[in-house]
């Protein structure tokens, strides 16, 4: 139901513009094109490549039940919320000053640096991950937040269009590691620019329905466990969204396959990012923002996500793989979309960071996938093998996400 302060435009506006910024300045150090290449020049190893893919975003798993801890008795998350910004800003900022002055004179140390960077930056999205559901879910209701994020969607690929064109340009026209330094450094002031703009957020309304904090984290993390066991349907929810991200066993590599049938020019591998974000665009305009059904989004992601190894299988040209991140850029959104929405759905109020942050630690375990990945690919020297072994993984997937809504039904 609509309160009085729900639905704000400029909220709306605001949220819009927080995701145009943020995702102009992270689709640089995207995990499916830019970054496995940044890692790769300083390291020839394809497992560290998927460790640091999963660096990217895996370290928010070791935060999100001890967020919760402490958030489900917050009635205004936006003063946290500006802390947790300004870390993530730093750690990004970081990553550029470390390629920057370091680079390849001492590549071993501006490894770890980077390593650093990113977990660091991860880290602390497991705070900001409960956050910023929980602002979302009270500053609109559940129709117009459907709208909002969709938009969200649609404003974060079109600036993603863009810095993929800004990425094409730097990496032509500037030698590595130094052109990977400057994405680095211009875009963590773009991303300040979104983050400052989220933080004006107006009347964030006071919470009322909170719960008493436990006395210490083991007796929460007691307490969590028991919801878990108690609701089958969380239960299943999480099972579909952590296969969901087995899509990350084999993205990253792509990418490296790509190298031995087409030329990677920086515009080339700036066009792979712009047409995955353009997949993102018809995928949020066209589609997700029309389906109200969050578990057939689901549903209908896996497939698209499915499509999208089918094609790599058969890829041998630049037009192929084209092919290849457009519907991964339509799949990732559907993910993205239905997961925030299904956890809101289903979540009592006064729970809703502790659902949160179990579906967000417990599914995300498969942010690591690209390890496991790299561990194949150096094993058995075969693309085809992570591809298919992703697509069997996929489809199971896709099986649990069918019975999530009929689940639903049987509990109500």
């Amino acid at each position: 139901m609509q309160t009085p302060k729900q639905d704000n435009p400029k909220n709306n506006y605001k949220n819009i513009a927080h995701a145009f910024f943020l995702s102009l300045a992270i689709t640089i150090a995207e995990p499916s094109a830019v970054l496995p290449l940044i890692i790769e020049h300083f390291s020839q190893s394809v497992i560290v490549v998927g460790l640091f893919v999963s660096l990217l975003r895996g370290g928010a798993i070791i935060t999100q039940l001890y967020a919760a801890f402490h958030a489900q008795t917050y009635k205004k998350v936006l003063p946290y919320l500006s802390k947790v910004f300004f870390f993530r800003w730093l750690c990004w900022f970081s990553i550029g000053i470390s390629i920057f002055f370091i680079g390849d004179t001492n590549k071993t140390l501006t490894l770890v640096l980077i390593g650093l960077g990113l977990f660091g930056f991860s880290l602390s999205a497991g705070f900001g991950a409960i956050y910023f559901k929980e602002l979302q879910a009270k500053l609109f209701s559940p129709r117009y937040r459907g709208k909002t994020m969709a938009n969200r969607q649609v404003a974060g690929s079109i600036a993603s269009i863009i810095s993929g064109g800004v990425a094409g340009y730097v990496l032509s026209n500037f030698e590595a590691p130094l052109n990977y330094a400057y994405l680095f450094i211009v875009s963590s002031f773009v991303m300040g620019i979104g983050f400052l703009i989220f933080m004006s957020i107006d009347d964030e309304p006071s919470k009322e329905n909170v719960r008493q904090k436990e006395q210490n984290f083991k007796l929460f993390i007691k307490n969590a466990v028991k919801i878990l066991k108690a609701d089958k349907r969380l239960q299943r929810q999480i099972i579909a969204i952590f296969l969901s991200f087995s899509c990350y066993l084999a993205i990253p590599f792509v990418i490296l396959q790509a190298k031995h049938s087409v030329v990677l020019t920086g515009w080339v591998l700036g066009g792979f990012i712009m047409v995955q974000m353009l997949g993102s665009i018809v995928g949020s305009s066209l589609l997700w923002r029309k389906i109200g059904n969050y578990e057939w989004m689901l549903s209908l992601s896996f497939i698209f996500m499915i499509a999208a190894f089918c094609v790599a299988l058969i890829a041998n040209n630049s037009y192929v793989y084209a092919l290849v991140f457009f519907l991964y850029g339509i799949a990732l959104d559907g993910f993205g979309n239905s997961g925030l929405n299904l956890i809101i759905q289903i979540a009592p109020q006064e729970k809703r960071p502790i659902y949160t942050a179990l579906q967000t630690n417990l599914s995300s375990l498969g942010l690591f996938f690209p390890i496991l990945g790299g561990i194949l690919l150096k094993g058995f020297d075969s693309y085809r093998l992570i591809y298919l072994v992703s697509i069997i993984l996929l489809s199971v997937g896709l099986a649990v996400s069918l019975t999530l809504k009929k689940l639903q039904q049987k509990e109500i």
